[in-house]
């Protein structure tokens, strides 16, 4: 799995036209699927993302966690975050996985975070819980964001870096 993680200010999906949710402070994690990866990697990353502190403390530092600053997070299925470019300029997505396949890790992905992070079902947070916004796996998606830092991360569950 690769995820592209964006630290934000705000952000708003939209799904087939319709409003899927806004969120304020937090984090965008675009998820890759590829034909080889398995529950333990949605683990792996799934406890990443719920850990990493890349939010300022009082002293300017990435120190701070989602949950340290009650953020929000959105999580969004893509594909083409394993496009290869080897050959010509078409991009080629053998390496993603199927539907069949990747849906029930995305599901997975999901249902790991809302088991680490002190998520509610919908938004607005309430209670100093973080809200979550999932993407509709295969949909027509729009995302908009503002990247806040700016502060983007990759990671690949393949190399555990």
């Amino acid at each position: 799995m690769r995820l592209v993680i964006q630290r934000v200010s705000e952000a708003s999906l939209t799904v087939d036209g319709q409003s899927a949710g806004n969120m304020k402070a937090g984090l965008v994690v675009l998820i890759g699927i590829e034909e080889a990866d398995t529950e333990e990697d949605a683990t792996w990353l799934a406890g990443k993302v719920s850990a990493m502190r890349i939010f300022g403390d009082n002293d300017g530092k990435m120190n701070l966690s989602l949950t340290d600053i009650a953020g929000s997070l959105m999580v969004v299925s893509q594909f083409t975050l394993h496009a290869s470019t080897k050959k010509g300029n078409r991009p080629s997505f053998i390496k993603a996985a199927r539907p069949e396949k990747a849906i029930p890790l995305y599901d997975s992905f999901i249902a790991r975070i809302r088991n680490l992070l002190p998520l509610p079902a919908v938004a607005p947070a309430k209670e100093g819980k973080t809200p979550i916004i999932t993407g509709t796996f295969g949909a027509d998606m729009q995302v908009q964001l503002v990247n806040d830092g700016p502060v983007t991360i990759i990671i690949d569950s393949k190399e555990r870096q």
